[in-house]
């Protein structure tokens, strides 16, 4: 368990940050706790996944993916295939689904947890997502390259975000979203 010791701290920290999402955090923190392979794709009933927030200078716009897969306008990220550092596994998404090099993680301690069923597909069933996501800023250059998870990318204004999306995750996050120089 000692891999997952530095994911359940974080959480932990989510959980006091966040109290009124005590219901998903303790499904999650519950799922690390219980599943030795919760990093791990193979996992058939889900697994853990990481996230990029990923906003530019001004905290005014964030990238979105328009995926390929699911065919609806998401955050960028992916499988942690074996990684423990879901930080990482979210910054190392966000720079390979949309070819930015130049970004930062804003802080260490997670920004939203989300649990999602992704829908059957191929030979692979239904299954949980349990998304850590990380706000992530560009610090550099802003134009993207469209990878092939995608249909499309874009820069959206948080508050055009509703319009593309009644995800409730994606508009939690769109109100978590601070200022520059807050954190």
């Amino acid at each position: 368990m000692p891999h997952r010791q530095e994911l359940l701290a974080l959480i932990d920290r989510y959980r006091q940050l966040h109290p009124d999402e005590a219901a998903t955090t303790g499904r999650i923190r519950d799922f690390v706790a219980s599943q030795p392979l919760c990093f791990q794709r193979q996992l058939a009933k889900g697994h853990i996944t990481g996230s990029a927030w990923l906003v530019d200078k001004a905290r005014q716009r964030v990238l979105l993916t328009h995926h390929r897969k699911l065919n609806i306008w998401v955050q960028l990220g992916g499988h942690a295939d074996g990684e423990s550092d879901v930080a990482r596994v979210a910054m190392s998404e966000a720079e390979e689904e949309s070819g930015l090099l130049d970004l930062q993680l804003v802080s260490p301690d997670i920004f939203d947890i989300d649990i999602h069923a992704i829908p059957a597909r191929g030979d692979e069933a239904e299954h949980w997502h349990y998304d850590c996501r990380f706000l992530v800023q560009a610090s550099g250059a802003e134009d993207y390259v469209v990878s092939g998870e995608s249909h499309d990318l874009a820069w959206i204004e948080l508050a055009d975000v509703a319009s593309l999306s009644s995800e409730a995750s994606l508009l939690r996050m769109v109100a978590k979203t601070p200022l520059v120089g807050e954190v």
